[in-house]
């Protein structure tokens, strides 16, 4: 699987259906009713990062052409449509962004980590969006790249937001259907590289703890030394998707709604992560 998956990634290195989107950062609930939003809180806006996949900046130059990772270019009108933050040089949300890679990066640097996963205490309460804006945001970086990873095995959203097709993707790769070759996208996004979920599994809890996919995390995490792993994952409550692949990242961002998400829900959530580190949160739909 090494040699396979490292081949894959150094040709990703050498290349330069819509579903409701989930919205977005950061402020812990007080009491047991709705979050509100306060005054001092970084406010939610939907937020795009760039996922890393490739390596360093230039690095495609000599052997462009040669990359067998399929290229697909986003669809700017998807991405408007969804909220999502393709350009934070000109959008006028982009310090929001800025303000949310900053301080998840400055956290995972504080605790030696590459890998952080966006997870929510019950669905629709922002993680996708939040997701890919965080990665798209990272892979605008200078020294920088990304890997955006859907982990939502049981509903895959990520390649949709894209204008993507249904796939292959992760599921297929953990099932040993497709190889890690088949499953990558670069989206025409400079070093940002999407792994979808591919097709639903059931059995999602089961492959997501299974040793083939804790070796494809530490595979990714070793790879490039200016990689960060970013993973849209299911919510925590509802299923123990979230719980079983915790283990596997350096850190949490859990992503908390305004006005819906409770206090004993939010608690809740956080017991059930474990020992990961939760580095922060997202204040999501709030409002000045």
């Amino acid at each position: 699987m090494n040699d396979i998956l490292k081949k894959a990634m150094e040709r990703t290195e050498r290349e330069g259906g819509k579903k409701p989107p989930e919205d977005n950062p950061a402020a812990m609930p007080t009491d047991n009713q709705p979050v509100k939003a306060e005054k001092n809180e970084v406010k939610n806006q939907a937020i795009f990062n760039r996922g890393i996949f490739a390596g360093s900046p230039g690095a495609n130059k000599k052997n462009q052409g040669k990359a067998r990772t399929k290229k697909t270019p986003h669809s700017l009108q998807s991405l408007n449509e969804y909220k999502i933050i393709y350009d934070c040089r000109i959008h006028p949300a982009s310090d929001k962004v800025k303000i949310l890679r900053t301080q998840m990066l400055q956290r995972l640097h504080e605790i030696g980590g590459k890998s952080v996963l966006i997870t929510s205490p019950r669905p629709g309460e922002g993680k996708t969006v939040n997701a890919i804006n965080v990665a798209i945001s990272i892979a605008q970086e200078v020294d920088r790249t990304v890997i955006l990873i859907d982990a939502n095995l049981r509903k895959p959203a990520v390649h949709k937001y894209f204008g993507l097709e249904d796939g292959l993707g992760l599921a297929d790769y953990l099932l040993g259907k497709a190889s890690i070759e088949e499953i990558l996208i670069n989206p025409g996004i400079d070093k940002l590289t999407i792994m979808p979920g591919g097709h639903p599994l059931a059995t999602s809890s089961e492959m997501l703890g299974a040793a083939r996919m804790s070796d494809l995390v530490k595979e990714m995490k070793g790879r490039y030394a200016d990689r960060i792993l970013v993973f849209d994952g299911p919510d925590i409550l509802t299923n123990a998707d979230s719980q079983v692949f915790a283990r596997l990242v350096d850190g949490i961002v859990m992503v908390v709604e305004a006005e819906k998400t409770a206090r004993t829900d939010v608690l809740q959530a956080m017991e059930l992560i474990g020992d990961t580190p939760l580095i922060g949160t997202i204040f999501n739909k709030s409002h000045e």
